[in-house]
């Protein structure tokens, strides 16, 4: 019985002493990261208005960058938030698919699209905000698959809202334009974000925002009408629908969200007190997140409840209106790869004239580089022209397509 005892004893002792050992497990498998370090050590492209601290050092490891997720640095919260929002909605898509047959029934397409589409905007979100930080190209990069991920949402809320949401004196008028129309303006949210980012170092702050919010607000002011005439519509006749709370607050918690977006509050009040938490950014990324589970929460209820209802208005539309978002998707896209060649391009020309610039500092090389500076500009400005040129084709190109 004794022996039997220490035998027991000896165990528990092994097992103490390899708990011990898991702190020592976890460092190794995750180890000490660089500090953060100040706004004045980040290059320009890096730099956000009214935050002074808590940025991480470019040119680093991919895998520094994932290990970041863990880390307090001043994009922390804008990964999480999205981050836990997309596994939300995967856990809820599978709880969808249980009850609803995405393959079978054409009408549960749009929800299918909806679904996938929030998902899509919420982990390349989080994408952009962990990984961005590594180089300018990679700032860029990221940000515009962000913007990709913004135009799918926004043509995926579009179509579910005018499938399921939409009355029917309201389809009777804007059934012959309104998804077209929809799938443009979620590519001029598209090109306008991704070329205001690409020209910001050119245009006044303005004019960047307008490049990024008035395509945001026309796309909105389109996709959010089937919903704001069914509420209105619902108010004006004393109706009882329990969805239409929903909408409401999806649309409320929408606009709130909005204003976060182009205002930086509160860190405009209080510069480098909201480094970490309390940007107005993160707050943005709560209310959206907010507004997109409330916002499929009273889709997939007038899914089931209005079925009979848009049946009858819409037909085998879904087919068709699957056959858009594909091609929106690839048009945002191709429009972002675009962009970041131009980008590309245009770092590749900084880096030549930064070693031009050393050649000339240089007693020995400075007279052999004349020459080599002179073709430079000339080359210089004939791709200004040409990026012109090119981009006024891009938007000419798209619009009449």
């Amino acid at each position: 019985m004794a022996t039997v005892v220490m035998e027991q004893i000896g165990r528990l002792f092994i097992n103490v002493q390899q708990l011990r050992q898991i702190p020592q497990l976890l460092e190794s498998a995750f180890p000490t990261l660089p500090c953060t370090v100040k706004l004045s050590d980040v290059p320009w492209v890096f730099r956000e208005r009214h935050i002074h601290t808590g940025y991480r050092q470019p040119d680093l490891s991919w895998r520094y960058y994932f290990l970041t997720l863990f880390q307090r640095h001043n994009e922390t919260l804008n990964v999480w938030t999205h981050l836990l929002a997309a596994l939300i909605i995967l856990v809820k898509w599978q709880e969808i698919s249980e009850t609803v047959d995405f393959l079978r029934d054409p009408h549960a397409q749009p929800l299918f699209i909806v679904l996938l589409a929030a998902f899509t905007y919420l982990s390349f979100s989080a994408l952009a905000h962990l990984l961005s930080a590594k180089s300018e190209l990679s700032y860029y990069t990221f940000y515009f698959l962000d913007y990709v991920g913004v135009a799918v949402y926004q043509y995926g809320s579009a179509l579910a809202h005018y499938y399921y949401a939409i009355e029917k004196e309201l389809h009777t008028t804007v059934q012959g334009f309104f998804l077209p129309a929809a799938a443009f303006l979620a590519w001029l949210t598209c090109f306008g974000c991704c070329y205001g980012k690409y020209a910001s170092p050119e245009l006044p702050k303005l004019v960047l925002k307008l490049f990024q919010v008035v395509p945001s607000a026309l796309a909105y002011c389109l996709d959010i009408s089937p919903v704001v005439h069914r509420i209105y519509s619902c108010y004006q006749e004393g109706c009882s629908d329990p969805m239409v709370t929903y909408h409401f607050y999806h649309v409320l918690f929408f606009l709130i969200s909005a204003y976060f977006f182009c205002c930086p509050h509160p860190e405009s009040l209080f510069p480098g007190k909201c480094d970490f938490i309390g940007q107005g950014h993160q707050i943005f990324h709560v209310f959206v997140v907010v507004c997109t589970l409330v916002q499929i929460e009273a889709l997939r209820t007038d899914f089931t409840v209005r079925r009979p209802l848009y049946e009858r208005l819409h037909g085998d539309l879904a087919h068709d209106a699957v056959a858009l978002f594909i091609f929106t998707a690839c048009c945002s896209a191709l429009t972002a790869f675009y962009v970041r060649q131009r980008v590309r391009a245009s770092l590749h020309e900084k880096e030549e004239a930064g070693t031009s610039a050393f050649a000339f500092s240089h007693p020995v090389m400075s007279v052999l580089c004349v020459n080599h500076f002179h073709c430079w500009s000339i080359r210089f400005e004939s791709w200004k022209k040409e990026k012109a040129a090119s981009d006024l084709l891009l938007v000419c190109f798209f619009f009449f397509v």
